[in-house]
């Protein structure tokens, strides 16, 4: 069983082996190398990832006492991250994890919830009822890279 829970400090390098290695593995079928180096650099400053995800609170999902994903919702509705261990993706944990942040959403009365979302991940948010508001071309660390403002309203 797929178990989500609140983001703790010591989880945080964790998350960005799970951030790194999705975006240079499976993203790669969508994005050429040169983004995906730019989208996820070799050497990152973890204090400034610690920091995102402090001020993020990310909810974790584990199966078996390990991290297979994660997932945020901002008070706005926005889901600013949501990413699937790559060895753990078609195993329901964004399944689990959109679950999870539909209940929180409807729990704290926000009716629409949206996510800048890959290429890649479009077609998952689809299957689950979110709709393309815009295509988006933004620029990370010197690379262009397609992107897609998709929302879902509650």
């Amino acid at each position: 069983m797929i178990k989500v829970r609140r983001y703790e400090q010591v989880d945080s390098i964790v998350l960005w082996d799970i951030f790194f290695n999705t975006v240079r593995t499976v993203n790669t079928q969508d994005y050429s190398l040169a983004q995906v180096q730019a989208w996820a650099p070799e050497s990152f400053d973890m204090s400034v990832w610690e920091r995102k995800m402090d001020e993020i609170k990310p909810f974790v999902a584990e199966l078996d006492n390990i991290i297979v994903g994660y997932c945020d919702l901002q008070s706005d509705g926005l889901i600013d991250h949501f990413f699937c261990h790559h060895q753990y993706q078609g195993k329901g944990v964004g399944r689990r994890l959109m679950s999870h942040i539909v209940s929180l959403a409807i729990e704290r009365n926000i009716a629409r919830i949206y996510s800048h979302v890959s290429l890649t991940a479009k077609p998952f948010f689809e299957r689950f009822g979110f709709r393309v508001v815009s295509e988006q071309n933004v620029k990370v660390r010197g690379e262009a890279l397609i992107n897609f403002e998709m929302e879902k309203w509650l």
